[in-house]
């Protein structure tokens, strides 16, 4: 008897550490790391590039943090994951990162993803040959808070344009080759390679690159939130390392960067290569630490085009201390 009620007890114990597994689910990550790993998300995009190949660097090293790269298709999903904690470090569009902070979410950029990288594109047989031209036309944005629609309303301004006078609409970044190619928008103005589609796809053409438009452009920001900073500093500083070396080693292998990067963003590895040579210099992945008075500027337009209603405190939004101060290529042997 004493053995059979031993049995019992055995059994409801066992029974009672199922249930809190369950119940607790611990193999589940709740934030986005847990000891050495760290969740980081990114958009198909190659302003977003040294997230994945920063990705693929550490699954071949042994560094002592594991980055994992957390593909999505549009920034509302980025944001919900950020404001959650899912996530505690993403790529993040730089007015947006601005609403972010002004709405007390604990966000500070830390490092930028890219330099230039987003085009213009119209319609192939369009007559368009500046913004003057698609007056009344349809126009898609990644978002209201993309630093691609500032641009616009900074040429818009500097062309004595009114605000209404260009249909916006915002629109998932890969959704945006096909509208064009049906005739549903206009135009569009995105980080690549989803410009390029367009262009090879011999549906579109260029308008204008970003960089022609507003030099040394800033679309995207790597962001993290405070508690990260706070609890796991050495994380952040090896984050920015890994990305500040990705960069580097993007730029000096080109075509090698294309290939990790393929099936990352689950697109084809030549339009890849297209955009990351045609020309040279559509993108690049040197000279990543803000100023204060870039944001400044990225500040200013926020506030002109109303989605921020009043300037912030840089300081509060920006902690560059985690910069490496000499920045070496990455160590990576490509696919």
């Amino acid at each position: 008897m004493r053995s059979f009620w031993l049995r019992v007890a055995a059994v409801t114990a066992c029974a009672l550490v199922v249930l809190s597994l369950l119940h607790h689910k611990p193999w589940q990550v709740k934030r986005s790391y847990a000891g050495a790993q760290l969740g980081v998300g990114f958009l198909p995009v190659t302003c977003h590039l040294t997230c994945p190949v920063t990705d693929f660097a550490t699954r071949t090293t042994t560094t002592s943090t594991r980055f994992v790269s957390q593909r999505f298709s549009e920034f509302p999903t980025v944001v919900e994951a950020l404001k959650s904690r899912e996530l505690d470090a993403t790529f993040l569009l730089a007015p947006l990162a601005m609403v972010l902070r002004a709405q007390g979410v604990p966000v500070k950029i830390v490092y930028l993803g890219h330099r230039d990288g987003s085009t213009v594109m119209v319609a192939k047989h369009s007559t368009a040959r500046s913004l003057r031209d698609l007056r009344g036309k349809t126009f898609a944005r990644p978002s209201k808070f993309s630093n691609q629609y500032l641009v616009i309303v900074k040429v818009m301004e500097d062309e004595g344009m009114k605000p209404d006078e260009i249909n916006f609409v915002d629109m998932p970044p890969p959704d945006m080759p096909s509208a064009l190619a049906a005739g549903a928008i206009d135009a569009y103005f995105v980080g690549e390679p989803h410009a390029a589609k367009a262009e090879v796809s011999g549906t579109g053409r260029v308008l204008y690159h970003a960089k022609d438009l507003w030099p040394r452009f800033i679309s995207c920001v790597l962001v993290v939130r405070e508690e990260l900073i706070n609890e796991k500093p050495e994380v952040v500083r090896d984050l920015v390392r890994g990305i500040a070396e990705s960069g580097e080693w993007a730029e000096q292998n080109r075509l090698a960067a294309a290939k990790v990067a393929a099936p990352y963003y689950r697109q084809d590895q030549k339009l890849l290569e297209y955009v990351l040579t045609q020309p040279p210099d559509r993108v690049s992945y040197r000279m990543l630490t803000p100023t204060k008075d870039e944001l400044g500027e990225i500040m200013k337009y926020a506030i002109k085009a109303g989605i921020l209603q009043k300037p912030i405190d840089i300081d509060q939004l920006v902690d560059l201390r985690f910069i490496p101060e000499t920045i070496e290529p990455a160590r990576i042997d490509a696919p």
